[in-house]
C-alpha cells in the first residue's frame, strides 16, 4: 500500500504546485491591467488565455464590478487558496492514513 500513499502524496505535491503557479499567473494578470500592456505581446496574450476562462465564468456568474474595479481575480485567487487549504491538505491526510 506504499504505493497508493506515495502516489496520493505526488498527486498532491503535483496539485499544489499548479495551485500555487495559477495564483502567481493571476496576480501578474491583475498587475498588468494596471498598466495597459500591448495585446499583440506573446506573454500578455498567454496570460489572457490561461486567466480567461476563470475570470469570465467568475464574470458571468457574479457582478464583481464596482466601478471600473474588477474584482473577479481577487475571487479567483481566493477560490485558488481554499482550494490549496481543503482539497491538498486532504490529500495529504488522506495519505498519511493509507497503511
Amino acid at each position: 500500500m506504499f504505493v497508493m500513499r506515495n502516489l496520493v502524496v505526488a498527486v498532491a505535491t503535483i496539485l499544489d504546485y499548479a495551485l500555487w503557479a495559477y495564483m502567481w499567473v493571476l496576480i501578474i494578470r491583475a498587475v498588468l491591467s494596471w498598466v495597459n500592456p500591448d495585446p499583440y505581446n506573446p506573454i500578455v496574450r498567454a496570460l489572457y488565455s490561461i486567466t480567461e476562462p476563470v475570470l469570465s465564468f467568475l464574470r458571468r456568474k457574479f457582478p464583481l464590478m464596482a466601478g471600473s474595479i474588477d474584482f473577479s481575480p481577487m475571487v479567483a485567487i481566493v477560490v485558488v487558496m481554499f482550494l490549496q487549504r481543503f482539497l491538498v491538505r486532504t490529500l495529504f491526510d488522506l495519505a498519511s492514513r493509507i497503511p
